[in-house]
């Protein structure tokens, strides 16, 4: 029996764990994967407090290893289902289930897809979702990346340091990014725009040859040749499998305000799996923060 269950082990479900950890409760983090969440892929967080300059993975570490260091235990086992038995919360893994009187949702979210024909069979031949992942692979070659967020910029300007040529193409014509990102991509003279536009059909033969952009104010289509596409549309929040216990919304985030309670007792939600106006590093770890906060409270109280 834990105090505290946390799903996920992103920087909202680890500082979770390090705030209980500090309150005196025993944690438990269950993570599908590995530490870190969506962060773990960004070259150069520059918008964190105190360091001006850090990577997603060396930022992942430090916090993992701090909670660590504090006796949270992490488990990589991923939780399919929350039960609640007079008052226990049993998560339950392929493998196993843990009981706890507590538990923390963390889960974060995973790529959003184009939903085109053939685009899962071709990860890994030229369609990717990290470009801290795969860049490397199509140095000195043309790439598109779609998508109009922080993260699309982001993937954009690490990849014009590597390839020759890179296409961004958003289906606006203005960016959800950081107007700094989006200053330093025009300056690029290797970056091309393709505004105003979705990606309509994947051509390939037994890789990703090119391309179909579709206008979609005047309907026109082109056909742009490359060798990889990096798609960054957004993210999917990972609660299906809780949504029998918490109320989510009809875009799948858990419905929970700034204090972090969902509507079930004793169950509570940090991060960007639930309702919130910003999305951030730094929202993400005050959520920790909170939900942990008043999970202590919720256990103090029993």
């Amino acid at each position: 029996m834990y105090d505290i269950i946390v799903i996920g082990a992103g920087p909202a479900g680890m500082t979770a764990a390090i705030y209980a950890r500090r309150a005196s409760k025993t944690v438990l983090v269950l993570e599908a994967v590995t530490y870190g969440g969506q962060i773990i892929n960004t070259p150069d967080i520059e918008n964190y407090p105190v360091t001006a300059h850090i990577s997603g993975f060396d930022f992942s570490t430090k916090v993992y290893e701090q909670a660590k260091d504090l006796g949270a235990e992490f488990v990589f086992e991923k939780a399919v289902e929350i039960r609640d038995e007079n008052g226990v919360k049993t998560v339950v893994t392929p493998k196993n289930a843990y009981e706890a009187k507590a538990v923390i949702l963390a889960t974060g979210s995973e790529n959003r897809k184009l939903g085109l024909e053939n685009e899962d069979a071709l990860v890994g031949r030229g369609v990717s979702y990290c470009a801290t992942c795969d860049g490397n692979f199509f140095r000195k070659k043309t790439v598109a990346v779609v998508g109009g967020g922080n993260t699309a910029l982001e993937d954009a300007l690490y990849l014009a340091d590597l390839c020759e040529k890179v296409y961004l193409i958003h289906r606006r014509d203005s960016f959800r990014g950081e107007e700094a990102n989006a200053e330093r991509l025009k300056a690029r003279e290797n970056v091309e725009f393709v505004y105003n536009s979705n990606v309509t059909r994947l051509i390939a033969e037994k890789r990703l040859k090119a391309i179909e952009v579709t206008n979609r104010l005047d309907g026109s289509v082109r056909t742009i040749e490359l060798n990889g596409l990096f798609i960054a549309v957004g993210r999917v929040p990972e609660n299906q499998n809780f949504g029998s216990l918490v109320k989510l919304d009809e875009s799948g985030y858990v419905i929970a305000g700034e204090d972090c309670h969902t509507n079930y007792e004793g169950i509570f939600v940090a991060g960007d799996t639930r309702t919130k106006a910003l999305r951030q590093l730094v929202t993400a770890t005050a959520d920790g923060a909170m939900a942990a906060t008043e999970a202590v409270k919720y256990i103090n109280n029993l």
